[in-house]
């Protein structure tokens, strides 16, 4: 009997309830991607924490590096993050090209275009895109993009982004926090800019990490136990 996959259960309600509490964005479908899994961790799949820890020191070794048998590796679960990463932006690309294509055609006739796109076009500012460097004017997002993974998988995403892609990261960002793992519905928040369609070479700004501020008022018995 094959074994369920629980993580992907997990994430796949957390980004249902999110979507089903939108009041912006309606009726949008959402798009399931094997890259987004959290890290496999082997012979530690489904066990507490406690157990990983255990190996990991039994094996001489700190646990957020340590590779049980049989799991990913962080070059792996890095690689995943790395190729999903470089998909998400070319598809954002080459959909903003269609629709300005779209609406080229729209103003050269009489017809409307429609057609469903991928992500929820807008043409929202962010607050923490001012006019440094931009002659006042601030720039334009031109799509909000919601990426919902797990906490292992996510911090080599982050790793990715600050080693690889020199992401700029909050001031008061501490190293520790860099580094930790986020909490069950954590919130981080970038803002990519593909200058010309270049999704190779992305500035990247760190909104926000991990953020749990709208837990606070969730009793404990609501947040579940860390497992792997």
């Amino acid at each position: 009997m094959e074994k369920q996959d629980t993580t992907k259960t997990r994430y796949c309600k957390t980004a249902a309830t999110i979507l089903g509490k939108n009041k912006f964005c309606k009726d949008l479908e959402i798009k399931y991607d094997a890259r987004l899994r959290e890290r496999k961790y082997g012979v530690a799949e489904g066990r507490p924490l406690t157990d990983l820890k255990a190996m990991a020191k039994a094996a001489g070794e700190q646990c957020p590096s340590f590779t049980p048998s049989g799991g990913e590796t962080l070059d792996e679960v890095r690689e995943r993050a790395r190729d999903f990463f470089e998909f998400l932006c070319r598809l954002a690309v080459e959909l903003e090209q269609k629709e300005q294509d779209m609406h080229g055609a729209a103003s050269r006739s009489s017809g409307t275009a429609e057609e469903q796109l991928v992500f929820p076009w807008t043409n929202h500012c962010s607050e923490t895109e001012l006019s440094s460097g931009n002659g006042g004017t601030s720039k334009i997002l031109d799509a909000n993009i919601l990426v919902v993974s797990h906490g292992a998988y996510m911090r080599n995403w982050i790793g990715y982004f600050v080693s690889d892609l020199n992401c700029t990261l909050p001031t008061n960002l501490t190293k520790s926090q860099l580094s930790s793992v986020s909490p069950n519905t954590g919130v981080s928040h970038f803002i990519i800019k593909l200058e010309n369609g270049n999704f190779l070479k992305p500035e990247i700004t760190c909104v926000c990490l991990n953020q749990d501020s709208h837990l606070v008022d969730v009793g404990a018995e609501c947040v579940a136990p860390k497992v792997f």
